[in-house]
């Protein structure tokens, strides 16, 4: 076989944008929003097909159909590493970072399942791993919600699927109100007792001098995660804070390429890296090894069901986050979701080919917005 005849090639790209309403008005410290858009790439080879995704705004599913379908389609769909750089290079007067990132991302993730089921296997298995339990951490607790909802939801995840370890958002009105943060930090350690860890994140809403205050006013609390204490950009910052506060410090969520989360390692203690941002697995990969080289752990940020083989296959991953909106709308769109029951999933135990995950088309229906395919010409 040569390179002009590709063993299994790449013979349709389809694209999908779904928006679904939240449950419930949602908020963190520097944004809010009612909806949220996941973006389905289907990549097809014959009668096989590969899913991927990503979340952002709709205008991300234009950057697959130009320029991106142009660099993978009649590629061989195992050439994730070649349709990784091609994508890449398509991008470069587009712009990569941002919508462009998000775009290669979701294509990225759509011929590694593409690739899996083909062979035959579990994702896991293709990336070098096997199924092994993955910790996760739920994820939610908006600055928007109630007391009420906010405790019912931690409650759901600690009794009622036993996951040990729990999020909620803090910075409200973009870190103006520190009391009131320091109010449901206190609820939400009265709500899952002394043995759960609580992380909290400010979503890049305060300032360095800020986060250190409110970090020792919650020091009692017993908080061990602070996500993003100041913005992601603000490199002296997160290292200030981490200097000063005992909780971990974390972030990365945009990372985007290696060299951004080579930057950002001496500044935390855990990197974040997104599946759906930073390029897919194939850049997913690539950030696990950058954090191994620079010693420190890596969290999987969102989109659980993206990142969980990729996290069983590398042990250097600390947790997915079981993030409230996207484990909802994954839920609902899909068949062949995993159960964090007793605070672990462990992908590919299905034995199932790929990440394992099917568009239910019937209930995804009422969310869909765009739908269209591209072929090679």
């Amino acid at each position: 076989m040569t390179d002009r005849q590709p063993a299994f090639p790449v013979d349709r790209l389809t694209v999908r944008v779904y928006t679904v309403p939240t449950d419930h008005p949602e908020a963190d410290g520097t944004l809010s929003w009612d909806a949220t858009t996941l973006i389905l790439v289907e990549a097809r080879s014959g009668g096989t097909a590969g899913l991927g995704w990503t979340y952002g705004a709709p205008a991300t599913a234009a950057l697959v159909r130009a320029p991106l379908a142009a660099a993978v389609l009649g590629r061989d769909a195992l050439d994730t590493a070649g349709a990784y750089e091609a994508m890449r290079r398509a991008l470069r007067n587009a712009g990569r970072p941002g919508a462009g990132g998000y775009a290669l991302s979701a294509v990225d993730v759509a011929l590694w399942d593409l690739s899996a089921r083909l062979l035959g296997l579990p994702l896991v298995r293709l990336l070098g791993g096997r199924p092994r339990p993955v910790a996760v951490y739920g994820s939610g607790g908006f600055t928007s919600y109630p007391d009420r909802l906010t405790e019912r939801q931690l409650r759901g995840w600690t009794d009622g699927q036993g996951i040990p370890r729990v999020k909620i958002k803090i910075g409200e009105a973009r870190g103006t109100r520190p009391e009131r943060d320091l109010e449901r930090i206190a609820a939400a350690r009265r709500t899952v007792g002394p043995d759960t860890a609580l992380y909290v994140d400010a979503n890049g809403a305060f300032t360095a001098k800020q986060a250190i205050r409110l970090a020792a006013a919650f020091a009692e609390d017993g908080v061990t995660w602070f996500e993003e204490p100041v913005p992601s950009d603000d490199l002296p910052g997160l290292a200030a804070v981490r200097a000063a506060v005992s909780p971990d410090v974390a972030a990365g969520e945009y990372g985007d390429e290696p060299r951004y989360f080579a930057a950002m390692a001496p500044a935390v203690d855990c990197l974040q890296a997104d599946a759906t941002r930073c390029g897919g697995l194939t850049g997913f990969l690539r950030a696990a090894a950058v954090a191994e080289a620079a010693g420190v752990p890596l969290s999987a940020h969102c989109a659980p069901h993206v990142h969980a083989h990729a996290a069983a296959a590398r042990p250097g991953v600390r947790h997915l986050e079981w993030f409230h909106d996207h484990v909802r709308v994954e839920g609902l769109l899909f068949d062949g979701v995993l159960d964090p029951a007793g605070g672990a999933v462990t992908p590919g135990a299905s034995g199932e080919p790929g990440h394992g995950l099917r568009l239910a088309a019937d209930r995804a229906a009422p969310y869909l917005a765009e739908d269209w395919s591209v072929r090679p010409d």
